[in-house]
């Protein structure tokens, strides 16, 4: 089962940061979990909302609106910087927040892989957006892509098997043993979000998913 950090270590210290990925890792995490939307430059850049407003102290507007460097002063990271910062076998998950990043996000990932300083059986692109999971494909059929649900296990089941994708990634609540004993006999991976109580970290175990996706890496 892969431990894998929320934002990095989003429990111990502010999401979406070089810091706290690295803290992830630290805390013995197998991998991380980050979401991506665009610079004014059109850059990947590493931020959940659409907003600064909410993680950024004394910062407010669209993330579309500044650029990397203004990014980069405010300590919002570039998806190339944490290319360099992964330990060598880390796994990475990266959530596309917004459809206009999908090409960046595929080239990206692209260029590190022929530089050989990632591995892309180590990557899933995953979205709520199962558009942009279509695009991914069609881009290019080798990159991993998990089916992100909140509200349809069902429906994600049977998008999963369309687009032949890697993993299903659903919210914990949503999950039965049932459900992901049949989406593993079919070959999917179960990569579950977003567990943080010791109680509910028992529940998912107990079904025996693939990966559970946390605040705090440590407990897991």
């Amino acid at each position: 089962m892969l431990k894998i950090g929320h934002r990095g270590a989003k429990g111990h210290v502010a999401e979406n940061t070089i810091e706290s990925f690295l803290k992830a890792f630290e805390l013995g995490a197998d991998g991380i979990e980050l979401d991506i939307h665009l610079s004014a430059d059109q850059e990947a850049i590493v931020i959940h909302d659409e907003t600064v407003d909410r993680t950024i102290k004394n910062a407010a507007g669209f993330v579309r609106e500044f650029s990397v460097a203004e990014c980069q002063k405010l300590g919002i990271p570039t998806l190339v910087e944490v290319f360099h910062i992964l330990p060598e076998h880390a796994f990475l998950n990266i959530e596309i927040k917004t459809p206009e990043a999908t090409q960046i996000v595929v080239e990206e990932i692209e260029k590190f892989v022929r530089l050989q300083e990632i591995k892309i059986q180590n990557i899933v692109v995953s979205s709520f957006d199962w558009e942009t999971l279509k695009r991914i494909k069609s881009i290019n059929p080798e990159i991993r892509l998990g089916v992100l649900t909140e509200s349809n296990l069902e429906a994600a089941f049977v998008f999963a098997q369309e687009l032949n994708a890697f993993s299903i990634n659903p919210y914990f609540k949503l999950l039965t043993k049932d459900f992901v004993q049949k989406a593993q006999q079919k070959g999917f991976q179960i990569h579950t979000w977003t567990v943080n109580s010791l109680e509910d970290i028992t529940f998912v175990k107990n079904l025996g998913i693939d990966a559970i996706i946390s605040d705090f890496p440590d407990r897991l």
